[in-house]
């Protein structure tokens, strides 16, 4: 899951940031208004954390900006202690919910949740194929009826092959959809989770194999484990 962070106290953006990071998510970080809707217009985000007070251009009109563009992400927006007015601006200008400040981060990552359960239109709730399943807002997998337990990261890959099964998916666009922007290591860094996850779908018996597509990246497809996997 990709998240804009649109805040200009540089402490709060850090903390929640690393915080956010932790439960997967990669977290672009915005520091003023016009950076923020730079940035929400150029790439695809699965939901906006948005500040009210920004320099530059508040959260009120990033927000209405964003709506006349028929942009639907799911937006979160930061209010003031006790800013009814606030907290009613930003549901008029098309946020998708608020909070009010201070808030405990584990608030803030159960309203994110809640956020994506809903989501942009059209989109699924749980992933699928063949017998391996995601459910990206309650940030589960399972084969067959047993879960399988997989790093922030090992999700974040199988997630974005999930999203597009039976397709060659670029290393870029797994690097784009996982790691943020602010990354700067080696590409190859992608073929290790993919090691990590066949490892995991093999020994867990699922029948969904991730395939390599020559100078592409990779392809998630069914597949049902013959006596040689097994053995």
């Amino acid at each position: 899951m990709r998240l804009l962070m649109v805040e200009d106290e540089e402490r709060l953006a850090r903390s929640l940031s690393q915080g956010l990071r932790a439960e997967g998510y990669a977290v672009d970080v915005a520091g003023d208004g016009p950076r923020g809707l730079e940035l929400a217009r150029s790439a695809r985000y699965d939901l906006v954390v948005l500040d009210v007070m920004l320099p530059g251009l508040n959260g009120f009109r990033i927000c209405r900006r964003l709506r006349a563009e028929e942009n639907p992400v799911p937006i979160l927006v930061l209010t003031a202690k006790n800013g009814e007015y606030d907290e009613a601006e930003a549901l008029d200008c098309g946020a998708d919910d608020f909070l009010a400040k201070p808030f405990s981060f584990v608030v803030l990552t159960a309203r994110l949740r809640a956020l994506l359960r809903r989501g942009a239109a059209g989109r699924p709730a749980v992933l699928a194929v063949a017998d391996l399943r995601i459910d990206p807002a309650a940030r589960r997998c399972t084969v067959a009826d047993g879960e399988l337990r997989l790093t922030a990261k090992e999700f974040g890959v199988l997630e974005s092959l999930l999203r597009r099964p039976d397709q060659a998916v670029p290393k870029t666009d797994i690097l784009d959809a996982v790691w943020d922007s602010a990354f700067r290591g080696d590409l190859n860094i992608v073929e290790v989770y993919i090691a990590a996850l066949r490892r995991k779908l093999h020994r867990a018996g699922a029948h969904a194999r991730i395939d390599t597509v020559r100078g592409i990246g990779y392809r998630l497809t069914p597949h049902a484990p013959s006596p040689a996997d097994a053995g």
